[in-house]
């Protein structure tokens, strides 16, 4: 099984999209930021629209509605994007950092997690969905190299600093699915971060939780239904291994995409609003 997978896994490259869009929008958090964000979501829908890719157009069309609020948007290939659950400044703040696979055109999956995690954390709190890199494909050698968390890590860094000099009374959590716990690891040191919970990773790049050389708390989970535990430790020592250093939690029967769904939610849930 585990050469199976491993052989899916390096078989097919990753190609460019070519979707046409406006200019990124790179992050910002006041008001007329997410006019414009909105405004060219806008633009990216049209033009999507106009070269007859009516999936990515639809998506978009729904993400320009009213009520969203998108700190940063850039829509050419897979697409970029950093979506606002709640309102800020709030007391708590988990920034969810997904993996590979996740697109624009891919973006339910991460925008129904955050909405559920936004809704067991309550008032008080809020959610950002950050795609502000692009995810390589679930299926191809950019999932299995640090390549593209290399270059993701300056931009989570920035990011989260921004975040916490906005925001200095808040406690941010970072949630960290597979690949993104590759992310994570690669942006951690010295992040001005509370929690750093990584779940569902095929391993980090690190020896242990104290080479993250971070200030947060390491959690780490996996659920008993995900397939990335048939899968080698590619890019590291599992977090859940006892000589690594995290703190374990719950994730119950989470499958790979699954941890922000009953058990595994309540658990991350509770790292955020309490540990």
């Amino acid at each position: 099984m585990k050469r199976l997978l491993w052989a899916l896994l390096v078989a097919v490259p990753v190609s460019g999209q070519g979707i046409p869009a406006p200019p990124p929008t790179p992050p910002g958090f006041d008001a007329a930021h997410h006019d414009r964000t909105r405004a060219d979501i806008g633009r990216a829908a049209r033009l999507a629209a106009e070269r007859g890719n009516l999936i990515r157009a639809a998506s978009l069309r729904a993400m320009a509605v009213p009520e969203r609020v998108f700190l940063a948007f850039d829509g050419h290939d897979g697409g970029q994007a950093v979506e606002l659950f709640g309102r800020l400044p709030a007391r708590t703040v988990a920034v969810i950092v997904p993996g590979a696979g996740t697109t624009l055109d891919a973006y339910g999956r991460l925008r129904g997690g955050a909405l559920r995690l936004r809704a067991e954390l309550g008032a008080g709190s809020a959610v950002v969905a950050w795609l502000g890199y692009p995810a390589p494909r679930l299926v191809s050698l950019g999932s299995v190299t640090t390549a593209r968390a290399d270059a993701a890590a300056p931009r989570l860094r920035a990011f989260v600093g921004g975040l916490a000099a906005a925001f200095p009374r808040a406690r941010i959590s970072l949630l960290c699915h597979s690949y993104g716990a590759v992310v994570c690891a690669r942006a951690a040191p010295g992040l001005p971060v509370d929690n750093l919970v990584l779940y569902g990773t095929a391993g980090v790049p690190a020896a242990s939780a104290a080479a993250l050389r971070s200030p947060a708390t390491v959690w780490a989970g996996r659920g008993r239904r995900d397939w990335i535990g048939d899968v080698p430790a590619i890019f590291g020592p599992d977090p859940l291994a006892p000589g690594f250093g995290a703190r374990p939690f719950d994730a119950g029967d989470a499958g790979h995409g699954d941890y922000l769904l009953g058990r595994s939610l309540k658990a991350i849930a509770g790292i955020v609003a309490h540990a």
